[in-house]
């Protein structure tokens, strides 16, 4: 006789199947060869580097399937976000010729090794104070959390990632669409647990978008010759490296 309260439920079993077939899906996706624009911000260069050459993570840190569908929700909001600023009368493109198969705006640069797409470009819209055309969109989905920070203190203050990001897609993507830099980006944050939605203008910070571009410049020549940039932090308990991915490869390393 079949013992109903020990068996998998159907929920349990459903899940299981889609998470790994999402989990095949990110297994058999190539790992990238390039250093990404959204990343460079982020603290620590050593991290950076293990990233760029597509080093194992921890045995521990690889994204499960319940993280990919988070991933992957904030992909389909960030879709309904564009389908909302086209109905409020924004001029928003996504992709060249605003086709869904068309290629994705961004840029490549030092041999392709550096890397960016871009969520969107306004080439015109409402006549909003402050915002000129055209001008560089990026949207993040959020916890209520982190949204609320973001709308009471800004995202250059909250979200450094973010706002490196930005300055180094405004200066990189200049030469294709003259005059991006010169306009506030449209930097979109989306509550994803209320659905609130979050806009602020981000005047272009040329200081920063020079401190990711030597930032990259320094990382790519260190991997060349073989060298590791030094960690972020001298303890393995600070947060960052708590958070890290390869804080047992960093740290099982003399130095």
């Amino acid at each position: 006789m079949l013992d109903y309260n020990h068996r998998p439920g159907v929920a349990e079993l459903v899940n299981s199947a889609i998470d790994t077939g999402l989990e095949t899906e990110r297994s058999n996706t190539p790992p990238r060869d390039y250093l990404g624009g959204s990343r460079l911000g982020h603290a620590c260069e050593r991290a950076l580097q293990f990233k760029f050459t597509a080093a194992p993570k921890d045995d521990s840190a690889d994204f499960d399937g319940r993280l990919l569908r988070i991933f992957a929700i904030g992909h389909a909001l960030e879709d309904l976000a564009v389908r909302w600023l086209r109905g409020a009368g924004f001029d928003l493109y996504t992709r060249k010729g605003n086709q869904p198969d068309g290629e994705q705006f961004g840029f490549a640069v030092a041999a392709r090794r550096v890397r960016g797409h871009v969520d969107g470009i306004l080439a015109g819209g409402p006549d909003i104070t402050g915002m000129r055309y055209p001008a560089l969109w990026e949207c993040k989905t959020m916890n209520a959390k982190n949204w609320r920070e973001t709308v009471a203190k800004g995202v250059v203050v909250t979200k450094p990632v973010y706002a490196a990001q930005i300055a180094l897609y405004q200066a990189y993507m200049e030469p294709t669409v003259p005059g991006i830099s010169e306009a506030p980006a449209l930097f979109t944050a989306i509550n994803k647990d209320t659905a609130e939605l979050h806009h602020e203008l981000v005047p272009f910070d040329a200081a920063l978008a020079q401190r990711m571009s030597d930032r990259a410049v320094r990382i790519l020549r260190a991997t060349d010759a073989g060298e590791l940039l030094p960690r972020i932090a001298r303890e393995r308990d600070f947060f960052e490296c708590r958070m890290c991915p390869w804080a047992g490869r960093c740290w099982s390393l003399s130095a």
